[in-house]
């Protein structure tokens, strides 16, 4: 099933498929609803999978177009989504993007979640270190630019070095359903890429209150993720604040589309039941 929820400020499409423990799922970069099929379609079986488009992407419109989207408006919408559809904590998986809106439900609406799988998040303030962080937020500034600058196809090639991905030579499972760039998925990498892209950098996450957080927070990385890169570092510094195992998942940063079936297992794995 599928359903428009009204926010404040913004329609948020979501889906609904299968049946068993709830399940959401916070894509990565432009993702939407759609954007992990393959990895719902091995899940469904036993789990009922929301999945949704963030504000401002895809189906999910915003009243008003020019004023954007902020960490806490994404954060916002969640809250009101799971709101919406149960009134129990539920499990979820956050992507990148998605995974720093999980670390703040974890904070802010704790009773909302059971357990936060959170896959190389991008949130700079997990970074101990001062210079880090200024470097990674003065990447993301950089990205931005070069999008201004040069377009699309430049700034996905750079994105992907910078997240540690080989487009090129990445391994992946047989039999994955295609993601084209159509003029829908190229106007959501222009609302990340201009908008959330500055969220991430004036992100305000307090990290230090994850330490207190009730939720069950999983801090997770793909298996090909270079060691030195920004999404990875975000993980191993997130579980050594928790004082927990980072846990290995399928491929890379984007294991969750290109080693679907994989990735389901892994997150049987790790949920309780």
């Amino acid at each position: 099933m599928n359903g428009m929820l009204r926010t404040n400020g913004a329609a948020i499409y979501y889906e609904v498929h299968g049946a068993g423990p709830m399940l959401l799922i916070s894509q990565s970069g432009e993702g939407d609803a759609g954007r992990t099929a393959d990895l719902v379609r091995h899940l469904a079986g036993d789990h009922t999978v929301i999945t949704y488009d963030r504000r401002g992407l895809s189906r999910s419109s915003l009243d008003d177009p020019g004023r954007g989207a902020t960490m806490a408006d994404h954060v916002d919408d969640v809250h009101r989504l799971l709101s919406a559809v149960t009134d129990r904590p539920v499990h979820m998986l956050g992507c990148s993007f998605g995974a720093a809106i999980g670390l703040h439900l974890a904070v802010e609406h704790p009773e909302r979640l059971a357990t936060l799988i959170a896959h190389e998040p991008v949130v700079p303030s997990l970074l101990p270190v001062a210079a880090e962080r200024v470097r990674h937020v003065r990447e993301l500034e950089e990205l931005q630019d070069l999008y201004r600058e040069r377009g699309l196809a430049d700034t996905v090639v750079k994105i992907a070095e910078v997240l540690g991905i080989d487009p090129v030579a990445q391994d992946t499972e047989p039999g994955l359903t295609p993601l084209a760039l159509d003029d829908r998925r190229r106007a959501g990498f222009d609302f990340f890429i201009r908008n959330d892209f500055t969220a991430i950098a004036r992100d305000t996450l307090d990290v230090a209150a994850l330490r207190d957080t009730p939720v069950r927070v999983i801090p997770a990385f793909g298996r090909t993720t270079p060691r030195h890169v920004f999404d990875y570092r975000c993980a191993r510094e997130l579980a050594a604040l928790l004082e927990v195992e980072a846990k290995e998942f399928p491929g890379g940063h984007n294991g969750n589309t290109t080693h679907p079936r994989a990735y389901a297992a892994r997150i049987r794995e790790l949920l309780p039941g």
